[in-house]
């Protein structure tokens, strides 16, 4: 029953991370699947070497430049948003595909999704004054949560 039921997950995460790769026009290898399970465990955010090392020790075979390469693609095609918080390191998070921005503590890399935005009439304001047509923006908030 156990065994039956984990091969149930496996198989449910290995269609949701195929259909989110073909939604987003990525052709879904076996190494860009494994990296994008990987960050669906993740509750908050993780690294490149932090992904490359939860897959050796599952026991899969793939090289860090490849976790690498896949993440930067995952991310071009805005699949995983690129985190900063991490002085030194790019941290990688699998969210929702609406607007949204992020808490991210700096002590326990707790990472919380804020979907409200006031921002864009002052950004408008902003870009105006300054000669810019806003086009978009990300924020990401860094602190200490209560945890």
């Amino acid at each position: 029953m156990i065994i039956a039921l984990i091969q149930w997950y496996r198989t449910l995460v290995a269609s949701t991370a195929q259909e989110l790769l073909a939604s987003s026009g990525i052709r879904a290898t076996r190494q860009r699947l494994q990296v994008l399970e990987a960050l669906e465990a993740e509750p908050n955010d993780a690294t490149a070497q932090e992904i490359f090392e939860r897959l050796r020790a599952r026991g899969v075979t793939i090289g860090l430049a490849t976790v690498y390469r896949a993440l930067g693609l995952l991310s071009r095609q805005g699949v995983v948003d690129v985190l900063v918080h991490r002085p030194g390191e790019v941290c990688y998070r699998l969210c929702g595909d609406e607007h949204h921005h992020h808490l991210t503590c700096t002590e326990c890399h707790q990472v919380v999704e804020i979907g409200e935005c006031g921002l864009d009439s002052w950004l408008d304001r902003l870009g105006t004054a300054h000669g810019f047509a806003v086009t978009g923006h990300a924020v990401e908030v860094t602190g200490i949560c209560a945890d």
